[in-house]
């Protein structure tokens, strides 16, 4: 069987940067929320906004493949911050099916990991930029 390591990483591209995109569009009513959360933890209420940068613009960016390297890093961020400020306390757990307690985000973090060491391929928007 042959290889197609460029329409593999598209599936990946799709998957990892549509199903975040759900989540960014879900807060595109408000953020009141996010925005809640990060002054009970001392931090400026601003640092919510960047919720539309790692949810919306960099899954979008890497659904099409432009600077996905660069993308993937920004989204690795925001995966990194939520787990840690909202999800802290279930990174050292098992779920009761014996799941990883923050494992969708582990997904997505390692998803975009794995994007961040490959870049976009040749199935991508832009594959010649250092951070494609």
């Amino acid at each position: 069987m042959n290889k197609n390591t460029n329409a593999g990483l598209l599936i990946l591209r799709i998957a990892i940067g549509g199903l975040m995109l759900l989540h960014g569009i879900a807060k595109l009513s408000g953020i009141e929320f996010i925005e809640g959360m990060l002054v009970s933890k001392g931090l400026p209420s601003l640092l919510a906004y960047g919720v539309y940068i790692t949810e919306i613009v960099a899954p979008l960016l890497i659904i099409v493949g432009f600077r996905t390297r660069l993308a993937a890093l920004v989204f690795i961020s925001g995966t990194l911050f939520a787990m840690l400020l909202v999800h802290s306390a279930d990174i050292l757990t098992l779920t009761s099916s014996g799941g990883w307690g923050v494992e969708l985000l582990g997904l997505y973090t390692f998803g975009a990991l794995t994007l961040f060491f490959t870049g976009g391929g040749k199935l991508a928007l832009s594959s010649a930029n250092k951070w494609d």
